[in-house]
C-alpha cells in the first residue's frame, strides 16, 4: 500500500476511538458494500502547514475493477490519486478526525455528518433521505451487480426464476424478494469484512422458512471461498423436508436443515446468527443463543412486538400523543429495539438499527445488526458498558417497565 499523502507535512493529534468515530467509519463500510454509496467530503483540516483545502472521495470503475478516488484539493492545485477500496479505507480512518475534523458522507439512502470540535469532542448526526431527496447516480456509475447467480438451480426450486427461451429468468412476481434476498446478502458480506471472518464459516439461520436466505447465505460463503457449515433452524416440519430435499437433490455441502425452535436450541459455537421476523421475544432468544454462542455477526429483524406495551406506563408529557393506538404501537417497537442494541453493545458489539430495504418491498423492513468490536474499539465499549447499563435502567423507569426479555435471558432470570 503507498503512504499517504502529506501526512508527514503536520504531526496529527491524539484520537480517541470514540464511538462517534467508529460508527461513522462503519457507515463508510456498509455503504460501499451496499452499493449506496455517493461521495465523500473531509473538510476543514487540521493545522494549516499545508495548503490543503478539502478532499472529496468518490467510486470509480477503472479497467473493470473498483477505485476509490481521492481528489485533493488544495488553493492553487488539484492532485488526483486512485486506490483500491481496502486501502482507500484504510487512509480515510487515518485520516478522520487526525487530518479533517469534518466529513460528510452522501448515500443514496441518508446523509452522515461527522464532526471534532477543536476541544477534542466527536459529535454524529445521520440524515434519512426521502426517495426523491436521493442524489442521482454519477455518469460513470454502472448497474450495481447483485452479488448472487440467477442461474443457481436452486432459485428454480425455490420458484423464484423459470427459463424464457432456455435462460434462467427472474419470475416477475418474485421481483421484491430478489431484492430482499440480494439486499441481504450485501450487508452481510461487509458484517464478515468487518468481523473479520475467515472460512470455515459456522452460521445458523433461526425461523429459515422456505429457505432462500440459507441457500443464498451458502451460496455467498461458498463463492468466496469461505467454507460455509450452514444450518437452517425451521419449526414446520415441511420447510425442513422441502429445502432438504433441494440440498440432496443439488448435492450441496456444508448445508443442512434442522426441525427445532430457537428458544430450545443447545448452545455451539457460531459465527454468524440470523433471525429474520423472529415473533416478539423469539427475537430475544435467538439474540442470546447468538451471544452464547459467540457470534461475531448477529442480524436481526424483529417483529411482532408485544412484550413491552402492556407494560408501558406512560409518563404524563407522553400520554396525548400515544392516545392513539397506532403511535403506542410505534413506541412500544422503538423502545423495544432500542433496548435490544444497547443491551448487544454492553455486550461488546457495534450495533445499528436501520432499513435494510425499502417499505414498498416489505414492512418488516428493520434490521438490528451487531459486530463484535475489536482492538480499540472493543476496549472503547467496554469502557462505556457502566453508562449503557444506567442508559438500559433509565429507560426502563422512564416507561414503566418491569421485564424485558434479552435482559432477563443475559442475567439468568429467565426461567422460560
Amino acid at each position: 500500500m503507498p503512504a499517504p499523502l502529506f501526512t508527514s507535512l503536520i504531526t496529527p493529534p491524539p484520537v480517541a476511538s470514540a464511538p462517534a468515530r467508529e460508527r461513522f467509519l462503519h457507515l463508510l463500510r456498509l455503504a460501499l458494500a451496499g452499493g449506496q454509496f455517493g461521495k465523500l467530503l473531509l473538510s476543514g483540516p487540521v493545522g494549516g502547514e499545508d495548503e490543503v483545502e478539502r478532499l472529496t472521495v468518490r467510486l470509480v470503475e477503472l479497467r473493470g475493477e473498483a477505485q476509490l478516488s481521492f481528489l485533493w484539493r488544495h488553493r492553487t492545485k488539484d492532485v488526483t490519486k486512485n486506490q483500491v477500496p481496502e486501502a482507500g479505507l484504510a487512509e480515510i480512518a487515518a485520516l478522520l478526525g487526525a487530518r479533517f475534523r469534518n466529513a460528510h458522507l452522501h448515500t443514496s439512502a441518508e446523509e452522515v455528518q461527522f464532526a471534532v470540535s477543536r476541544k477534542g469532542r466527536e459529535t454524529l448526526r445521520v440524515t434519512r433521505l426521502d426517495a426523491a431527496e436521493a442524489p442521482p447516480a454519477a455518469a460513470h456509475d454502472k448497474a450495481k451487480q447483485r452479488p448472487l447467480d440467477i442461474a443457481h438451480p436452486v432459485w428454480s426450486a425455490l420458484g423464484l426464476t423459470h427459463l424464457v427461451k432456455g435462460e434462467p429468468a427472474l419470475v416477475p412476481a418474485m421481483a421484491r424478494k430478489w431484492k430482499q434476498i440480494n439486499r441481504f446478502v450485501e450487508i452481510l458480506s461487509s458484517a464478515v469484512e468487518e468481523a473479520g471472518l475467515a472460512g470455515p464459516v459456522r452460521v445458523a439461520d433461526f425461523g429459515s422458512g422456505k429457505g432462500y436466505l440459507t441457500f443464498a447465505v451458502h451460496d455467498w460463503l461458498r463463492s468466496r471461498d469461505l467454507s460455509p457449515r450452514v444450518t437452517g433452524i425451521e419449526l414446520r416440519d415441511d420447510m425442513v423436508r422441502l429445502c432438504g430435499g433441494i440440498v440432496d437433490s443439488e448435492g450441496l455441502t456444508g448445508l443442512r436443515f434442522d426441525q427445532g425452535d430457537v428458544r430450545t436450541q443447545p448452545v455451539q459455537p457460531l459465527d454468524v446468527m440470523i433471525a429474520l421476523h423472529a415473533c416478539d421475544i423469539a427475537t430475544d432468544h435467538a439474540l442470546h443463543v447468538g451471544l452464547q454462542s459467540g457470534a461475531r455477526v448477529i442480524m436481526s429483524s424483529p417483529c411482532c412486538h408485544k412484550e413491552l406495551r402492556p407494560q408501558m406506563t406512560l409518563p404524563a408529557v407522553l400520554r396525548p400523543m400515544l392516545q392513539h393506538g397506532i403511535h403506542l404501537g410505534q413506541e412500544a417497537e422503538m423502545v423495544t429495539d432500542s433496548l435490544r442494541a444497547l443491551l448487544l453493545e454492553s455486550q461488546g458489539y457495534r450495533t445499528q438499527v436501520f432499513e435494510f430495504i425499502a417499505l414498498e418491498h416489505t414492512s418488516k423492513n428493520k434490521m438490528i445488526l451487531a459486530v463484535k468490536a475489536q482492538g480499540a474499539a472493543a476496549e472503547a465499549l467496554a469502557a462505556r458498558r457502566p453508562e449503557l447499563l444506567a442508559q438500559i435502567a433509565e429507560i426502563k423507569r422512564f416507561y414503566g417497565l418491569r421485564e424485558q426479555r434479552l435482559e432477563q435471558l443475559l442475567s439468568g432470570r429467565d426461567q422460560t
